[in-house]
């Protein structure tokens, strides 16, 4: 029986290896492009630094030392010059399909860095698998710039996992939906009408302005801004304002806000203050062809009828008046029910007739009548 020489057992004692096993290497040297790794076999393995990760320009001496083992997969035992050729990021991939998938199936929240922002969405990677958030599931409002994004990291779910098309698509929006609906549940169930709140401006249109009171948006009616009139709320508030407002109805989860607070009410003493036969001053707010709306104070005008403008006859208010000017009238009618106040200059000259004033009397019936015309035509 021949003896086998030297060679014939140092080759017998190394291991086989085939395409696609997994097997595991000592680093025996590393340069910044190529990590060289003792795997048991006759040639050492090589790991580049594209086989290694998809991140470009690594150095690899920062992420391995000599000494330090790890787990590769072959992929070519021979390159054409004896040299076998490994992978590192294919099998941190295959991994990492187990893992996204198994994600998938528990529906498991994820968190990784935006590796890459595109055009239609955001970039991420776990374990060395690229998931695709498009910009429709990054949030859910309308998000025009994603570059804040960059860099980030993002909570999301795998609402797409199809392997064979390597299609992953991760949701980042039903997660904010989901956050939001369960801050709403416990806000709607911690206030009631008449509580004060504080909140942030988000958004403002012609009829209102939406308010974050923590939770959930409130809706703030342009008819509630003010005591006064507000003729659009964007000269009053823009996005990012703080707000103190209070609650003045609750339907289901939709919340009404008001900032008339009843201790700055205007009409609270008005009925002293603007008693009939005070003289009072105010500035003129709008103007209708049956009268000039004087404005006493925010929240508070009164009508001042065309034949109550001046002894002689007048077509139109804006005849003598335009909307600003100031004007000096006395209180000839007080509704206190209706907030309606009538108002005469004519009152004011002490000249008047008894019968003048009965004129005036039947004139305010007639205020009555326009008043609530020209509320019909608001």
């Amino acid at each position: 029986m021949s003896e086998l020489t030297f060679e014939q057992m140092l080759e017998e004692s190394l291991k086989t290896i085939h395409t696609g096993e997994v097997v595991e290497g000592t680093v025996i040297d590393v340069k910044p492009e190529e990590i060289i790794l003792n795997i048991g076999y006759k040639s050492d393995g090589i790991l580049t630094r594209s086989e290694y990760t998809n991140e470009p320009n690594v150095d690899l001496t920062t992420v391995a030392k000599p000494g330090d083992t790890m787990e590769v997969k072959v992929l070519k035992v021979n390159d054409g010059e004896g040299q076998v050729i490994l992978t590192y990021k294919r099998l941190a991939a295959d991994r990492g399909n187990k893992r996204i998938e198994e994600a998938f199936n528990n529906k498991e929240v994820l968190t990784a860095k935006v590796a890459q922002v595109l055009e239609g969405g955001l970039s991420v990677v776990v374990d060395e698998v690229r998931i695709f958030i498009p910009a429709s599931l990054v949030s859910d409002v309308y998000e025009k710039d994603l570059n804040k994004y960059a860099g980030k990291e993002v909570q999301f779910v795998i609402s797409e996992y199809n392997p064979k098309r390597r299609r992953y698509i991760g949701d980042r929006k039903q997660l904010l939906l989901a956050e939001k609906a369960e801050m709403q549940r416990k806000l709607l169930e911690s206030i009631q009408i008449g509580d004060v709140v504080e909140g942030v401006v988000k958004n403002v249109t012609d009829f209102g302005a939406f308010i974050d009171i923590g939770g959930a948006d409130g809706l703030l009616h342009i008819s509630e801004m003010s005591w006064g009139r507000v003729e659009n709320p964007r000269k009053v508030f823009k996005v990012g304002d703080k707000v103190k407002t209070f609650i003045k109805d609750i339907s289901g989860t939709k919340i009404a806000l008001s900032l008339k607070f009843e201790d700055a009410n205007p009409w609270k003493d008005a009925d002293e203050k603007y008693a009939i036969g005070r003289e009072v001053t105010g500035r003129v707010a709008r103007m209708t062809d049956f009268g000039a709306f004087i404005e006493l104070e925010p929240g508070v005008d009164a009508l001042l009828h065309v034949s109550q403008i001046s002894r002689e006859h007048i077509e139109k208010p804006s005849d003598v008046l335009k909307t600003g000017d100031t004007v000096t009238a006395k209180v000839v009618d007080f509704n206190s029910e209706d907030k309606k106040i009538s108002l005469s200059i004519k009152a004011l000259s002490s000249s008047e007739t008894k019968g003048q004033a009965g004129e005036e009397e039947a004139v305010s019936v007639d205020i009555d009548a326009a008043i609530a015309a020209d509320s019909a035509e608001e």
